[in-house]
């Protein structure tokens, strides 16, 4: 060891580096000695077939790097099922929650807690259960006439707290849009159970219907379901272009009218017209209806049957929706038979004489059709002049006056109420004075048939089945035990998160229980061809007031209920009927006045919400009688519509309620029709394809009215050939051989009978060539179709 030191301590020995290196070595060489030697080993004992090894220490042995160690577990680990969203750091605001809480959607106004009511719901059961109390009218009018407000104080009569004088209500108008926009957009069913002067009830069916001329679709509707239809008249603007179309659609559906002069304060408020002339000026507005009546009926050739509309039969009625009152001669009549008890005369016997050429003599104190210098017309001395001295008191009198002024009248007020503004003042005096609205009711109740009495006229032109079969038969009578049961689907209503749809039906006969099977028809159902049809359980029954529902576990024929559970497979009408029902026909689509002209393209915004909107627009098209859905060749989906303020509405609806996604949307155009001017030039032909039969085929205009005729039904393809041919030939001097054809046939030469084997497939070629005309791919008009075949 000495030899590796010299003497003053320094190592001179061999190099330490070389030394290590070569011990390294070493211990690398055994390692890979050994490796080698475990390798051989493990082929060894794999080529023998022996079993695996695991290596248990070889998962905690493994170098992970940092980016690959997990030091929490996933999201799908501790939640599963919960879906993780990643986000970049600026995507959400800083006032954006990172989860959202869930979106109630709630564009309705109805009421979560039933009102307090008059009546219970088992004296409602027991009239619905009693047709003949039972009467469905729907109420038409021009667009702001005062329908919502009038059906208002039907609502408040029913119902025992009372409104706000001060505040207009519009009780049917259930949209927040619609009170937002003031106009009603929706029709709204309410049923009502209100007394007659003789204080009978009954139950009033109502629909409330718009009276925008662009929602004229849901009058047609109101019309299939009711019995009657009171037409509403604005006393001061008198009559409309929208009023005569709604008279005219009524009388083609054979239904009676009843007349509501409505708006009789502006007459002595704004317009402060005398009396005398209030009355001449009510007697032309009611001329004014008559003869739009009496005009129409005789463009239908049924003079005979012309309704004729005058207080003094009692199917007209005065009334202040504003300020919360109504009458008739009778109710007014009556109200001075009260008064008077020892009056001789019977309210019905002084009805008579208030209106028309009847005169109050006050030399003689008696009434007559002698007209002398002192005579005054009894409507104006018994009506109009107390009615125009009570606003006269109310608006001018202190509030100490009309206190003993209303005292002698048998009105009521408190102090408080007396020193109220004039509007809710003259609501609140008035309403009272009047009271409930027994007059309109006894007007309902004597013009317009129960649905045992107007049945058979509904069936006979919505129904389009054997008139003589059993279904039909039973319908007709209203029969209820040992019926079927048939309900015809007139209209559909969303509930107010807008995922599912009531569907508001007419029972014509049977009855319909909650949990029960039963079969829906659709539109395009046939005997032939049952595709349309699908089989659902009703899983609720329900009353509609307004802005409330009455649940009911069963109703019978003559009601109107809304369904729940059956909306699936309907698209706007639908006849339903039980499951075991095997000969039921459909009733007819319904029928509209009008078209729908105003076409919208439309697109999601990002085009991942394609099947979002779709399914949106399939909502649209339920919710909308009217509204036409269609994806055109160019794949645009397309809305058609009656005119802006509709399509306004139904692209709030598709952006907000149906759907929340935002929806691009394309420049209105407006939907042409296609017609025939004149008599083809060249004759159109068709091969088949061994070019051995050629189908020859020209269009021509049709005849002068005509057109009119097929549009409005006077003349069905469904009738049998002798009455088609009679039609024809009486009215437009077809002969005999074009008369009782459907197709225009050439001379002998062509082979009958070869041609009808393909007759269904030329009628469906005529139908595609019709829905998409040879100019601009729109539709032929409907009357020059039938002529070309």
């Amino acid at each position: 060891r000495m030899d590796l030191y010299d003497e003053f301590g320094n190592y001179v020995g061999p190099s330490l580096d070389d030394d290590q290196d070569d011990e390294d070595q070493s211990d690398y060489d055994n390692e890979e000695e050994d490796r080698f030697r475990y390798a051989e080993d493990d082929e060894q004992a794999l080529v023998s077939g022996g079993m695996d090894v695991e290596d248990r220490n070889a998962a905690e042995n493994r170098i992970v790097l940092h980016e690959d160690k997990k030091y929490y577990p996933e999201a799908d680990e501790v939640y599963p099922g919960v879906k993780t969203v990643t986000l970049d750091e600026d995507a959400q605001g800083l006032n954006e929650p990172i989860i959202k809480p869930i979106k109630q959607k709630n564009f309705s106004a109805l009421q979560k807690e039933l009102p307090s009511l008059n009546y219970n719901g088992d004296f409602l059961t027991s009239l619905m259960n009693t047709p003949p109390l039972i009467r469905n009218i729907s109420i038409l009018g021009q667009f702001h006439h005062g329908k919502t407000l009038f059906v208002d104080t039907l609502v408040m009569a029913t119902q025992t707290v009372e409104w706000d004088p001060s505040k207009e209500l519009r009780y049917t108008d259930t949209r927040k849009d619609e009170q937002e926009r003031e106009l009603s957009i929706k029709s709204t069913p309410v049923s009502l159970v209100l007394e007659n002067i003789r204080g009978k009830s009954y139950l009033l069916n109502v629909l409330d219907c718009p009276g925008h001329v662009n929602f004229c679709d849901e009058a047609t509707a109101a019309i299939r379901a009711a019995d009657g239809v009171v037409i509403v008249v604005d006393a001061a603007e008198g009559v409309m272009l929208s009023t005569e179309r709604l008279i005219k659609h009524t009388l083609d559906s054979n239904l009676p009218i009843c007349l509501l002069i409505n708006k009789m304060d502006r007459l002595i408020l704004e317009l402060k017209l005398p009396p005398q002339d209030a009355f001449y000026k009510l007697l032309n507005t009611l001329e004014e209806v008559n003869n739009i009546i009496a005009a129409h009926s005789i463009q239908k050739k049924t003079a005979q049957n012309v309704q004729r509309l005058s207080p003094e039969l009692g199917n007209v009625c005065f009334a202040s929706g504003q300020h919360g009152w109504s009458f008739t001669l009778e109710s007014f009549a009556d109200l001075y038979c009260t008064r008077h008890p020892d009056a001789v005369f019977e309210p019905a016997d002084l009805a008579k004489r208030l209106w028309g050429e009847w005169y109050y003599n006050e030399d003689t104190h008696a009434i007559s059709k002698k007209k002398t210098a002192n005579a005054t017309r009894t409507f104006v001395q018994y009506v109009l002049e107390p009615l125009y001295k009570i606003y006269a008191h109310v608006i001018g009198e202190s509030a100490e006056d009309l206190a003993v002024l209303l005292k002698g009248l048998g009105v009521k007020l408190k102090s408080k109420e007396l020193h109220l503004d004039p509007r809710p003042l003259l609501r609140l005096t008035l309403s009272r004075f009047f009271g409930r609205p027994r007059g309109f009711v006894d007007m309902i109740v004597k013009h317009v048939p129960s649905p045992i009495e107007g049945a058979a006229v509904k069936v006979a032109s919505d129904y389009t089945g054997y008139q003589t079969s059993e279904v039909a038969s039973a319908m007709r009578s209203c029969q209820i035990a040992d019926a079927p049961l048939m309900m015809h689907v007139v209209k559909m209503y969303n509930n107010p998160e807008g995922n599912k749809f009531y569907c508001l039906a007419r029972i014509y006969s049977g009855s319909v229980k909650v949990g029960q099977q039963l079969k829906v028809l659709g539109e395009a159902y046939t005997q032939e061809d049952d595709e349309d049809m699908a089989i659902v359980e009703v899983s609720g029954i329900s009353v509609s007031v307004g802005r409330f529902f009455i649940e009911v576990n069963s109703a019978v024929a003559g009601n109107w209920v809304l369904l729940d559970g059956v909306d699936g497979p309907i698209k706007k009408t639908a006849t339903i009927t039980e499951v075991h029902v095997e000969d039921a026909y459909i009733f007819a689509p319904l029928r509209f006045n009008t078209t729908s002209v105003m076409k919208l393209a439309v697109e999601p915004l990002y085009p991942a919400e394609l099947p979002k909107m779709v399914e949106a627009l399939r909502r649209i098209n339920k919710s909308y009688p009217l509204v036409t859905t269609k994806v055109e060749e160019s794949g645009e989906h397309v809305l058609l519509g009656t005119g802006e303020l509709y399509m306004d509405c139904v692209m709030h609806d598709l952006r907000h309620l149906y759907s929340d996604m935002e929806v691009k949307v394309a420049d209105p155009v407006v939907s042409f029709c296609e017609t025939v001017v004149e008599s083809s030039s060249i004759n159109c032909f068709a091969e088949t394809p061994n070019k051995k039969n050629r189908l020859t085929m020209l269009a021509e205009p049709l005849e002068a009215g005509l057109s009119d005729d097929i549009e409005k039904h006077r003349v069905r393809l469904d009738w049998d050939k002798k009455r088609v041919s009679d039609f024809f030939k009486s009215n437009y001097e077809w002969d005999l051989l074009t008369a009782r054809s459907i197709w225009a046939f050439g001379p002998s030469e062509v082979d009958r009978q070869l041609l009808s084997t393909v007759k269904e497939s030329v009628i469906q070629g005529f139908k595609w060539g019709c829905r998409e005309g040879p100019l601009m791919i729109n539709s032929v008009n409907r009357a020059d179709q039938e002529r070309q075949v």
